[in-house]
C-alpha cells in the first residue's frame, strides 16, 4: 500500500530502515546546504552577479520541502494517537503540531518567492534560515534539549525574574548615584539599564562606566552577582538535559529487554532490574563478537549497527533493536555459529553471571525465568545453537535487507504489537 509505505519511509518506523535512512540523511544534507546557501548569497560578490544557479537550487529545495510537508499531511491519519479523529481531523491536529509548523515554515520560501515582490527578499531569507529548525526532527539530542527546557520552564522563568530584578535594581542605584556626574550617559533609569545588562552579563562594553567611588562599588557588586545569575539558568538546563538523556536511554534499554521472549512476561520492576545489569560494548566492523565453539555465557542487544551470523549454509543479519543468545544465557552451551559485526555496532551485553546473581537474590524472579525457559524449550523442538528456529525463519538475507528491514522475529512478536 502506497500510503503505508510513505508512512514507513517518512516516519522511520523500522519496516523500511534503509530507505528511511537514505531519506533522512538526504533531507539533513539539504537543510544544511540551504542554510549555508542563504548565508552565502548575502555576500557582496554574489549580489553583483547573476544567481541563476542559486535560484534553481532554491526552487528545487522549496519543491522538495513543500512535497515533504504535503506528504506528511497525507499520512497524518496513520499516526496511532491521531487515528481516532478520522482523516480530516487527524490532518488538522497534525498541522498544528510544532514539527508540522516547522515543516510549513521550510516550505514557505517557495510560495513567498512566487507571490512577494523582489523588495521583500529579506522576508524570504529569514524563512530560509528558519529551515535550520527542521534539524530538531532528526536530532534526538536537540529534541531532548528542547524537552529539558520545556520541563524546566517554570524554574527558568523564575531565574529570569530574578535576573530582571537585579538588573532593574542595579540600574536604579547607579542612576541615583551617578546621574549628577554623568547626566548625558545616565539621563534616566532606562538609560542605566543598558549599563546594568552589560555588567550583569559580565560583558562590560565600556561606554558607560561609574566614576564615583560609590558607583564603582555598586558596579563591583553587580559584576560578582552576574556570575551567579548567569550560571543559574545554565545549571537548570544542564541538569534537566542530563536527566532527559538518562531517561531516554533507560526507556530505550527497558523496551529492548521487554521485547525478549524470555523476559516479556516479567513485571515492569523485574525488567528494570535486568536492564540495570546491561553494560555497553562498542564493536568495530569485522570484529568477531563470539566464535563458533565459545561458551555462550551472555546475550546481546543491538542498540546500533548490524551483526552477521555465519551458519553452515547461510548467513543471517540482525540489525538495530534485535537480540541474540537469550536461550544460551542460562544453559551456557557452546555456540554453533560465529557472530561478527557487519557494521560498527553498539551492543548492550547481559552476562549470565550477573543474571544468575540477580536470580539468586530474587527467588521469585528466578522461578519465573526458569519456568519460561522450560516452556520455551518444550515448545521448540528444533534449535540451532543459541538461535531458535523462529528467529532463523524470520531473519532475511543481506540482499533482502538492502530493500527492507527484516520483520520482527515471531518470538519478539509474542505479546507485542508490530510497529505502526
Amino acid at each position: 500500500m502506497l500510503k503505508r509505505t510513505l508512512y514507513d519511509l517518512l516516519e522511520d518506523t523500522g519496516n523500511r530502515r534503509v530507505g528511511a535512512k537514505v531519506i533522512r540523511r538526504s533531507l539533513l544534507l539539504l537543510i544544511l546546504v540551504n542554510v549555508v546557501s542563504a548565508v552565502v548569497e548575502t555576500l557582496p560578490q554574489f549580489e553583483r552577479h547573476p544567481m541563476d544557479l542559486f535560484m534553481l537550487f532554491q526552487l528545487m529545495s522549496g519543491t522538495i520541502f513543500l512535497g515533504e510537508y504535503l506528504l506528511r499531511l497525507y499520512i497524518a491519519d496513520l499516526h496511532p494517537p491521531l487515528r481516532r479523529y478520522g482523516p480530516l481531523g487527524a490532518r488538522l491536529r497534525y498541522a498544528l503540531q510544532p514539527d508540522s509548523i516547522v515543516d510549513l515554515i521550510g516550505a514557505l520560501p517557495l510560495i513567498l518567492v512566487l507571490v512577494l515582490p523582489n523588495s521583500a527578499v529579506t522576508v524570504v531569507v529569514i524563512f530560509r534560515l528558519l529551515r535550520f529548525l527542521k534539524l530538531a526532527r532528526y536530532s534526538p539530542a536537540l529534541r531532548s534539549l528542547l524537552s529539558a527546557i520545556a520541563s524546566e520552564r517554570h524554574a527558568l522563568m523564575g531565574s529570569t525574574v530574578i535576573i530582571c530584578g537585579v538588573v532593574l535594581m542595579a540600574a536604579t542605584l547607579l542612576y541615583l548615584v551617578e546621574h549628577d556626574d554623568q547626566p548625558e550617559k545616565l539621563a534616566s533609569i532606562p538609560a542605566a539599564i543598558w549599563w546594568a545588562v552589560a555588567t550583569v552579563t559580565t560583558v562590560g562594553y565600556g561606554d558607560v562606566v561609574p566614576v564615583s567611588a560609590t558607583g564603582k562599588f555598586i558596579g563591583g557588586i553587580v559584576m560578582l552577582l552576574g556570575y551567579g545569575l548567569i550560571a543559574l539558568p545554565v545549571g537548570i538546563v544542564a541538569s534537566a538535559f542530563a536527566r532527559e538523556i538518562h531517561s531516554r536511554d533507560f526507556v530505550v534499554t527497558w523496551s529492548m529487554v521487554a521485547r525478549v521472549p524470555l523476559f516479556e512476561d516479567l513485571k515492569a520492576a523485574e525488567i528494570a532490574e535486568i536492564a540495570k545489569l546491561l553494560r555497553a560494548q562498542r564493536v568495530r566492523a569485522g570484529t568477531v563478537i563470539s566464535a563458533k565453539g565459545d561458551v555462550a555465557n551472555r546475550m546481546y542487544f543491538i542498540s546500533d549497527g548490524e551483526v552477521e551470523i555465519e551458519l553452515p549454509h547461510e548467513k543471517i543479519y540482525l540489525g538495530e533493536g534485535k537480540f541474540f543468545g537469550e536461550m544460551a544465557l542460562l544453559h551456557q552451551r557452546p555456540r554453533t555459529a560465529t557472530i561478527r559485526a557487519f557494521h560498527d555496532c553498539e551492543l548492550l551485553v547481559l552476562d549470565a553471571d550477573a543474571l544468575n546473581a540477580l536470580m539468586s537474590a530474587k527467588t521469585e524472579l528466578a522461578s519465573r525465568i526458569l519456568a519460561e525457559v522450560e516452556e520455551r524449550m518444550a515448545a521448540l523442538a528444533k534449535q540451532r545453537g543459541d538461535l531458535v528456529e523462529e528467529e532463523l525463519a524470520q531473519a532475511e538475507s543481506r540482499e533482502d535487507l538492502s530493500d527492507e528491514q527484516p520483520e520482527l522475529f515471531e518470538d519478539q512478536k509474542k505479546g507485542e504489537k508490530a510497529p505502526e
